[in-house]
């Protein structure tokens, strides 16, 4: 299987992220789980910013934010996106290429609830992206949203999870002398056989 050994093996893609995102939990000083996402605008100038990715699936990757926000705009314009994950500690990362879907159902209505009661009326608070007048401003609303929504809000409307189904995942990891190793999992759509081939450092 293209010389897969040690730390690239596993039955699924999605098997070897979560061991490799296990590994680095105990490396990574902050946010292991932190992913840097890749959008493209109407006019194709890429995007790309800093989310934390929350689950991985078997067949897909889980992250949320504001549906009104910049890269959710972009994201339901195109259907598609790209994340790279990468861990200084390991030496290693991750990069996904692949089709975009809402999550806004009861697993979105579950991952709100966990998070801080902070974090939940900030996101009613937040309209993120859109020009802000001030910070004052901004905690104005959040106090305004305090008073209004109490300590259980529900989860806005504008607001749930993007679930990321990867056509494409490329692991690498550092190797001596620059010749670095790496495999890609490729297919042409959801429910097909991945073909592995190992890269070129």
């Amino acid at each position: 299987m293209s010389e897969r050994t040690g730390i690239f093996v596993g039955d699924s893609p999605f098997e070897i992220a979560r061991h490799w995102l296990a590994e680095a939990e105990k490396t990574e000083a902050n946010d292991p789980n932190a992913i840097a996402l890749a959008t493209v605008d109407a006019q194709g100038m890429p995007n790309a910013r800093m989310v934390l990715l929350k689950d991985i699936e078997e067949g897909s990757f889980v992250f949320y934010t504001n549906y009104g926000s910049a890269k959710s705009q972009e994201i339901e314009a195109t259907g598609t996106a790209a994340f790279v994950m990468h861990w200084k500690s390991l030496r290693r990362q991750i990069r996904v290429r692949g089709h975009v879907t809402r999550e806004d159902g009861p697993q979105a209505d579950a991952y709100y609830k966990s998070r801080s009661l902070k974090s939940r009326l900030g996101a009613w608070a937040s309209d993120q992206s859109k020009p802000l007048k001030s910070r004052t401003a901004l905690m104005a609303e959040v106090a305004k949203i305090t008073a209004q929504k109490g300590s259980d809000p529900e989860r806005p409307p504008f607001w749930g999870g993007w679930r990321i189904t990867p056509v494409e995942i490329e692991f690498w990891a550092d190797g001596a002398f620059r010749l670095h190793d790496r495999f890609v999992w490729r297919r042409q759509s959801e429910g097909e056989s991945w073909q592995i081939s190992r890269l070129n450092p």
